[in-house]
């Protein structure tokens, strides 16, 4: 099992920027893929960056690339959310997730541990 918690959410007007983390524990952290994803009022849970173990590659959905910057500590099992330039659009509830093996697979069903979530407000 790993567990996933997130924190940094909050509420910000648009231009602005959070950052959020996601700290792992439990299982191994090595050889996990990191991925956060979102998830609006009445739509569906969304893809939103991801990094490789152990982070030589990342990858971004199309809406937030420029704007946002996935990074992981695994020294620390920690993963970062930088999100700058943000937009009333982003805002959601976004999760931390973990899974094995997962390559450019974007589906939330790819990954295996989850987080509870937290709350990012853009205000305009």
């Amino acid at each position: 099992q790993v567990q996933l918690v997130e924190s940094g959410g909050g509420l910000v007007q648009a231009g602005g920027s959070l950052k959020l983390s996601c700290a792992a524990s439990g299982r191994t952290f090595s050889s996990y893929a990191m991925g956060w994803f979102r998830q609006a009022p009445g739509k569906e849970r969304e893809f939103v960056a991801a990094i490789s173990w152990p982070g030589r590659s990342t990858y971004y959905a199309d809406s937030v690339k420029g704007r946002f910057t996935i990074s992981r500590d695994n020294a620390n099992r920690v993963v970062y959310l930088q999100m700058n330039s943000l937009k009333p659009e982003d805002t959601a509830v976004y999760y931390c997730a973990a899974g094995y093996q997962i390559g450019k697979d974007t589906r939330p069903q790819a990954y295996n541990y989850w987080g509870q979530g937290t709350q990012v407000t853009v205000s305009s």
